[in-house]
């Protein structure tokens, strides 16, 4: 249960006066709630931080006031010029003076009534707005606030600005950002005093207080002192849950599962190539996680092209050892398939079961392969999201592999863990997440810190590098001509057509017609089309026709971005490579240079480049390191987007991206872990204090939902 003294905070922001329906409408939109949240409210308010601030200190008379500045003036009403009759276009003025001279303020389409109101005759006015000059008379033209002695407090003085959207004004996001702050309870620290006086930081409570109703204009950087004490607040709430599932998991019985090698070693026989120091060096972690009493998540992550299906299938292959069954989760139907292509042959060799079920698999087919399945008569299950429905029953799951994890949420990943263990006490299958996203350290830190890590830094021995050239679509016709040359030599291609402002429509017709163009000129039995919306059966069929060298290039959608194995295709265009992200540009060319022939990468693009485009073309000339690619794409883009945020279920955060995040989030990683090791069940005065922080920032329910798995 969320702590009482937080309540007010998680109240909808209807709660609020001036909010109605149509206004939290308007909210839902300002606010950019993330994914899960419904209603906004109050706390949304708090986490919505300004863009900037209106500096409203300057009090000069109206002598002193400078065209052009925003000034904040004490003036006495002097007289009302309305609008004349039937005349709409004209200004209603109204002139204002004090000791040192007059000033008008205009009106346009203005209410007369709600003037009057506003600012009667003779009375004493507090009026803020940007000084103009008309006529060689001073003006201010639909002052922002215009406020009467009693109520002179009321206006801020250091404005804090922030991001609406049509139809919100900031007056009315202004107004309900102050009611929710004034629902802010007074708060226990639950950061560590020495380092909170070492980096100046005020107290939470104080943090939010100057980041909207600033007392310097720098309160509202995200450089401040109140904005970095927040930051730093998110960070350690998200380093903290992780690090409570880790525990959680870690303290959860395993079961034990070691084997006695025979079967790697027949895979090992069957490989036409010995394994790189770096798959070994994963093999041994992976088996000793598995031999250890504890529940197993570790994250396998390897470059395009590093073995990691080999890897996958000797981990599979402890658990057969071990006398039970293994499973491999991929996030298509293409991938599954793939998987099981590459894994049947060595499977075969080493006399292992291997089957496959994906939405495909249907009636009596399927219903045989479940019933093999519960019987224990299938060692290793490759498949999709299939493998976790309900009437899918496991022997005995000791293991699972789940490939391109960040396609998944966690809880598809917790469904799966549970198949293991059904009906035995040691607690749930093993799992071993895979990503061929190499993954900067820092969204490891962020995103994956309740895993254990295992690199594949090596690609197996015999892969060439892939020339990548980077060439404006002006000379499409002479790449035309030089790919004519390789194709008479043996060569096959990949044509990649874009996804054009994320309409599946328009990347069909690009690539129906760049499929139809190619055809005249290589010939029609030479050339495939390959894209989304076609029918399972009909992409098996030109998927086959390509890998057995029938058809000599295939033009894709981005439907080949991974998984897709033809070693003997060696030539990659990327047409409009500008519009691509940087991770998706090494995935695609990570389809080449599988095989014996020298491989390329021909980057289309466009003219004029911008400048990140720019980069990321240059970028992909200069390296194959996924590594290196993946930070270079996250400095270019920013954290929330290079693993797909959205549709992976991942924390996007409030206020916590900031300069230092680096650091600050490093040092939440030390002050989690060192916090735990002190006080694992968070019951010392500062663990009382920090499950406050970790429901402040909705942390709860990732504890629950992994406590419970």
């Amino acid at each position: 249960m969320r702590p009482q003294q937080l309540t007010p905070l998680f109240a909808t922001a209807k709660s609020l006066a001036g909010i109605g329906p149509r206004m939290e409408i308007l909210l839902k939109k300002a606010l950019r709630l993330p994914p899960g949240v419904g209603e906004p409210r109050v706390i949304d308010l708090l986490w919505h931080t300004p863009a900037g601030v209106i500096d409203r200190r300057a009090t000069p008379t109206v002598a002193e006031a400078v065209p052009g500045t925003i000034a904040t003036l004490e003036v006495r009403v002097l007289k009302h010029k309305p609008s004349p009759r039937g005349n709409t276009r004209a200004p209603y003025k109204v002139t204002c003076e004090d000791d040192s001279g007059r000033i008008d303020l205009v009106f346009f389409h203005a209410e007369r009534k709600f003037i009057e109101r506003q600012l009667p005759t003779g009375s004493l006015r507090t009026i803020s707005g940007r000084i103009e000059s008309y006529n060689d008379k001073k003006q201010m033209t639909h002052p922002d606030y215009i406020v009467a002695p009693e109520a002179r407090a009321d206006l801020p003085l250091l404005e804090p600005v922030y991001p609406l959207t049509a139809g919100l004004s900031g007056k009315v996001l202004l107004k309900a950002g102050r009611q929710a702050l004034e629902r802010v309870p007074d708060l226990p620290e639950w950061q560590d005093a020495a380092w909170l006086a070492q980096r100046g930081w005020p107290d939470a409570k104080t943090a939010l207080l100057r980041l909207h109703r600033p007392e310097e204009a720098q309160d509202v950087s995200p450089a401040s002192p109140p904005w970095q004490r927040l930051a730093y607040d998110e960070l350690l709430a998200g380093q903290l849950a992780l690090a409570l599932v880790r525990q959680s998991l870690k303290s959860q019985p395993g079961r034990r599962v070691s084997g006695d090698g025979s079967v790697r070693a027949r895979i090992a026989d069957a490989l036409t190539f010995a394994l790189t120091n770096s798959q070994r060096q994963a093999l041994k972690e992976i088996a000793e996680d598995m031999g250890a009493p504890h529940r197993m998540l570790r994250l396998l992550q390897g470059d395009v092209g590093s073995g990691k299906t080999v890897v996958a299938l000797m981990a599979m292959a402890v658990a057969v050892e071990a006398g039970a069954q293994a499973a491999l989760m991929a996030p298509t139907e293409v991938l599954a398939r793939q998987h099981a292509d590459t894994i049947a042959p060595l499977a075969q060799a080493a006399g292992l079961r291997l089957a496959l079920l994906t939405g495909r698999e249907k009636g009596r087919a399927r219903a045989e392969l479940i019933e093999r399945l519960a019987a224990g008569e299938i060692d290793i299950l490759v498949g999709t999201h299939a493998l976790f429905q309900a009437d899918v029953h496991f022997k005995d799951l000791a293991f699972a592999v789940i490939d391109e994890q960040h396609r998944f949420g966690v809880h598809q990943r917790l469904a799966l863990q549970s198949k293991g263990g059904q009906g035995r006490k040691e607690g749930g299958a093993g799992v071993l997440v895979m990503t061929a996203t190499p993954i900067p350290r820092t969204l490891l830190m962020t995103h994956y810190g309740d895993l254990d890590v295992s690199k594949l830094t090596e690609k197996p021995a015999g892969r060439k590098p892939i020339v990548t050239k980077s060439i404006p679509i002006e000379a499409i016709e002479r790449l035309i001509e030089r790919l004519r040359v390789q194709l008479s030599e043996g060569a096959q291609v990949y044509w990649v057509c874009p996804l054009i402002e994320s309409s599946e429509k328009s990347e069909l017709a690009a690539a129906e017609e760049r499929h139809a163009h190619l055809s005249q000129i290589f010939g029609v039995n030479a050339v495939g089309l390959l894209h989304g919306a076609m029918p399972d059966k009909a992409k098996d069929a030109t998927m086959a026709a390509f890998a057995a060298g029938v058809l000599k290039v295939l033009v894709a959608t981005t439907v080949i971005e991974v998984g897709v194995d033809v070693p003997n295709a060696n030539i990659m265009v990327i047409e409009h490579a500008e519009r691509f992200g940087l991770a998706q540009l090494h995935q695609l060319r990570g389809r080449v240079g599988r095989g014996t022939r020298e491989s390329f990468c021909m980057l289309l693009h466009k003219a004029p480049l911008g400048d990140a485009a720019r980069q990321r073309l240059e970028m992909m000339e200069t390296t194959e390191d996924g590594f290196k690619i993946a930070e270079k794409d996250l400095e270019l883009r920013g954290g929330g987007e290079v693993l797909g945020a959205r549709q992976s279920g991942m924390p996007e955060f409030r206020v916590a991206a900031v300069p230092n995040f680096e650091e600050l989030l490093a040092a939440a990683r030390d002050d989690a872990r060192l916090v735990l090791s002190q006080d694992p069940h968070l019951t010392s005065a500062r663990g009382e204090a920090l499950r406050l922080l970790l429901y402040l920032f909705e942390c709860d329910e990732a504890v629950r939902l992994f406590r419970a798995a």
